[in-house]
């Protein structure tokens, strides 16, 4: 018997009234409500399919000839991807990062599209479900793989992974005040016995960590960066943000939601530095005519609102950042 998760699709209005909708603005209160249909017409992509909740309301305001290509790594979300596309043809299938974007478009001789939408980091039924080990308060195999038809375990990970390779895992993509005393932990620990669960690694993370931040789980940070390693989900980001400014045709819309410091860090600079190219030549002698033009016109960020953050805690921390393409030739 299957177990069902269920998932709360963050700022899923906003999100995908940002790529469709051309009045669109940050501060308007319409932005997080569901719209007429806007009739969008083009190439749209979804990056991050997860269980298709944007997918699903995107599809809502497009156009019966308008096509959407979904990307996912997990095996799991592509099995849902199939579910959809059996009852709405405009739906294609990627199963693969958003990294692969370009490459497997161009493949399918696509150059640009109206639209990208990524929603980063982990999904609830991922966290939910104990046999993917991402959860530290769920007994499960230490996996942590967003893939999991291939790479490393977070299990053969931490059992052949130097000292000072798990400390600065843990220190850059947690930003964990005490990422030395847990590498030794684990180092002393698996000269014992092997950390084979994510109860046993919690534990000793929890064991380890001298003070805890409110309301946060002593766990919380060690298992991000863990996660973010074995998936290389900042290097990823990376390629993507670049090859998002070639693929997005003029007027065409990217809308990223973000959910800790290193990622929206990544997207906010990229979207800062592609609107305001300028800025790095502010100070020398060179005429108007002679600057470099901006490639994206920063639309801003979104937050959720109180009644979302109520519904979905999951929100609290999410950060939407939208951008739109100049005319611009790179």
């Amino acid at each position: 018997m299957s177990t069902e998760f269920t998932h709360t699709t963050v700022l899923l209005h906003s999100t995908v009234n940002a790529l469709v909708q051309r009045e669109f603005n940050v501060k308007a209160k319409w932005i997080h409500e569901a719209m007429p249909s806007a009739q969008a017409t083009g190439i749209y992509i979804d990056g991050t399919f997860g269980r298709g909740g944007h997918s699903r309301y995107l599809l809502s305001q497009l156009a019966p000839d308008a096509v959407l290509y979904v990307f996912d790594k997990d095996p799991l979300a592509i099995e849902s991807a199939k579910q959809l596309q059996a009852v709405d043809a405009r739906v294609r299938i990627v199963h693969g990062g958003f990294s692969t974007m370009a490459q497997e478009l161009g493949e399918r001789g696509i150059e640009q599209v109206q639209g990208i939408m990524l929603d980063l980091g982990i999904s609830s039924p991922q966290i939910d479900d104990a046999s993917r080990g991402f959860s530290f308060m769920r007994e499960g195999p230490l996996d942590m793989r967003m893939d999991t038809t291939q790479g490393m375990t977070a299990e053969e990970w931490l059992a052949t992974a130097d000292v000072n390779q798990i400390k600065e895992v843990i220190k850059d993509y947690g930003e964990e005040r005490f990422a030395f005393q847990i590498a030794k932990a684990i180092e002393g620990r698996r000269k014992s016995s092997p950390l084979r669960t994510t109860l046993e690694l919690a534990e000793l993370v929890a064991a380890t960590v001298r003070t805890r931040e409110k309301g946060q789980h002593p766990a919380t940070r060690t298992f991000q960066a863990i996660r973010i390693h074995l998936n290389q989900e900042l290097e990823e980001l990376s390629r993507t943000l670049t090859s998002v400014l070639g693929l997005l045709a003029p007027q065409g819309r990217m809308a990223v939601i973000s959910f800790h410091s290193l990622e929206d860090r990544m997207v906010k600079q990229c979207i800062a530095k592609a609107s305001r190219p300028g800025a790095e030549f502010a100070r020398m002698p060179l005429r108007e005519s002679e600057m470099p033009q901006p490639l994206l016109k920063n639309l801003g960020k979104v937050t959720a609102l109180p009644a979302e953050v109520s519904q979905n805690p999951r929100s609290r921390s999410a950060i939407l950042r939208v951008a739109e393409r100049t005319a611009t030739v790179l």
